[in-house]
């Protein structure tokens, strides 16, 4: 059974959950627009881009974002957050069953979409089936570019030293 395919990859209630997640999103950003529901502080605008990597291969540097929000970078499987005047970057992927998380706007925060694991915009473990915090990547700042080393991780429960120092203040 571990090896069974997700029941709802294929079901076509799938695109309609998704049309209507969308359409309630823009009805949220419609009302805060119009000033009848307040922003939240942790909102975060999502980006997608490519990181750069470094001759060797080794690294991938993204600019530094001018504002809250996150970057989707799926080639090379990281989330880099700038939230609160402190830059992370994660692993794309949940440390429960290796899902692809995603941003939830309304909510503020990452959730995994197989078993709904939340998790903070600092990659803090809210609520879920996963066990652990976000995984971090090592993270340094050269000049106006953030260089991530995608081939490593911090796993907050085997090194929380490492996992709380893989972050940029800015």
């Amino acid at each position: 059974m571990a090896n069974a395919p997700d029941p709802c990859t294929e079901c076509p209630l799938a695109d309609r959950r998704e049309f209507l997640r969308d359409a309630a999103g823009l009805a949220l950003g419609a009302l805060i627009g119009l000033g009848l529901v307040p922003r939240r502080a942790a909102a975060l605008e999502i980006r997608y881009a490519e990181g750069g990597t470094a001759p060797d291969g080794s690294d991938c540097s993204y600019p530094i974002p001018a504002s809250d929000g996150a970057t989707i970078d799926k080639k090379h499987q990281v989330i880099l957050v700038r939230f609160q005047g402190a830059a992370y970057a994660f692993a794309l992927s949940c440390p429960h069953q290796n899902t692809a998380l995603r941003w939830r706007e309304a909510e503020g925060r990452f959730q995994c979409p197989k078993h709904k694991s939340q998790y903070r915009p600092d990659g803090g473990f809210i609520t879920g089936r996963a066990t652990r915090n976000m995984d971090r990547m090592p993270i340094r700042r050269e000049g106006q570019q953030l260089v991530v080393d995608a081939d490593h991780v911090f796993e907050s429960d085997k090194d929380p030293a490492g996992w709380a120092g893989a972050k940029v203040t800015l």
